[in-house]
């Protein structure tokens, strides 16, 4: 299966510039295509400044049609207010006929995220052409108890999507290659770049493999769109090999 991660330069709350940039990066690409977090936004914590319902996303409404006329899955997060009135960072994985999400559970309390957001309480797996993808958000890769596989749902692929900034780059460098070598899976890591009011992204948006290698990386700074190849035989035969994941401690 072919990926393309879409490592774009956020314009602050601006969805259209940002579906007109996506757009530009995706070009007449068929393979499945990852967005960074609140990539219509940029990460504002900030609802009145980010959050819409469903039926009023223009982004959302986009990725439907991307995927409807392009055939494939397009995966990203959206600040979403819901019929509740509570606000969600909503992960949605959304596939020509089905729109499938995950709401972040780890909330990013030192941008004060958890005050005006609400947390997800449960994992999503979805499965597309033959490979199951587990669906996490940015702050999700420090807690490797969420992303267990068994625990979180059987999975080939963890999906994750961020605005990381530059001051922690080596953490997330380090930690998508950590979740990808404990969990024999492959890591799909899509990150931002450029900058918001807050603080600056470079990057590293990556595919890593179950051995912890890297499948494609993207250049640091760069508004780009890499594409990497998944081999589901491939990872089959690296668990079949060396059972790691017979002896993983569960809770």
């Amino acid at each position: 299966m072919n990926i393309t991660l879409l490592q774009l330069d956020i314009q602050w709350c601006q969805p259209e510039e940002n579906i007109r940039r996506a757009e530009a990066l995706i070009e007449d690409r068929k393979s499945g295509s990852i967005l960074p977090e609140m990539w219509a936004t940029g990460f504002s914590t900030h609802p009145q400044e980010s959050a819409c319902s469903e039926d009023s996303s223009s982004a959302l409404v986009w990725m439907r049609k991307q995927a409807e006329s392009r055939r494939c899955a397009l995966s990203g997060s959206l600040a979403i207010r819901t019929a509740d009135g509570s606000c969600r960072n909503r992960h949605y994985f959304v596939t020509p006929e089905k729109t499938f999400y995950y709401d972040k559970h780890h909330l990013f309390t030192y941008g004060q995220e958890h005050r005006f957001f609400t947390a997800g309480d449960s994992h999503t797996v979805v499965e597309w052409q033959g490979v199951r993808f587990l669906l996490l958000t940015c702050y999700d890769l420090r807690f490797p108890l969420w992303a267990r596989y068994g625990w979180a749902g059987e999975y080939d692929a963890i999906v994750y999507v961020a605005n990381w900034p530059q001051s922690r780059q080596q953490a997330w460098d380090t930690l998508v290659r950590a979740r990808a070598i404990e969990n024999q899976c492959y890591v799909l890591a899509v990150n931002r770049v450029g900058t918001d009011p807050v603080t600056y992204y470079q990057g590293g948006s990556a595919i890593i493999d179950a051995l912890g290698r890297e499948v494609i990386v993207a250049n640091n700074d760069v508004e780009q769109a890499v594409c990497g190849t998944l081999s589901i035989e491939e990872l089959q035969r690296a668990r079949s090999r060396f059972r790691v994941l017979d002896d993983r401690d569960m809770p």
